[in-house]
């Protein structure tokens, strides 16, 4: 199902410019387009539309140890609640560890590489409010964690 996710501010890259009034389409694990909002909603009509508060972007690489948490699961959460999508594999040497981050679709990469929102790229996005928390984390396009 295309979904088209969008929020006030949207970023291609980790640390671009934020810009506004623009969304990412969604179908199935791929970003279809990205774009402006009146743009894409006008070529892709009766598609499901998210709208989420905070600033829209590309989900985290995370190039460290991952958090410690009493299990693999918990450890895993921690890292979705930062709206991190991606780990590096050095970082996974535990098979309980590395069955948990593929149960939850995170990507695991050989090394870091710099994140973007562009089409035919999987569509691991974040959603940050304006304190910086994560809202959403959404991996292969399915909401993987959402504040409450």
């Amino acid at each position: 199902m295309r979904t088209l996710h969008t929020a006030p501010l949207l970023r291609h890259t980790p640390d671009g410019e934020p810009v506004p009034e623009h969304a990412v389409l969604v179908d199935g694990d791929r970003v279809q387009a990205v774009g402006p909002l009146a743009e894409l909603s006008g070529a892709y009509e009766g598609v499901r539309l998210r709208r989420w508060p905070g600033t829209l972007g590309p989900g985290l690489l995370h190039d460290g140890p991952l958090p410690a948490a009493p299990t693999p699961r918990e450890r895993v959460h921690a890292l979705l609640r930062h709206g991190v999508t991606a780990v590096l594999a050095e970082h996974l040497a535990d098979p309980a560890l590395r069955a948990a981050v593929d149960r939850n679709d995170l990507l695991v990469l050989p090394a870091p590489v710099a994140v973007t929102l562009r089409p035919g790229g999987r569509a691991d996005l974040a959603v940050h409010g304006a304190d910086d928390a994560c809202l959403v984390t959404v991996v292969a396009g399915r909401i993987a964690h959402r504040r409450a």
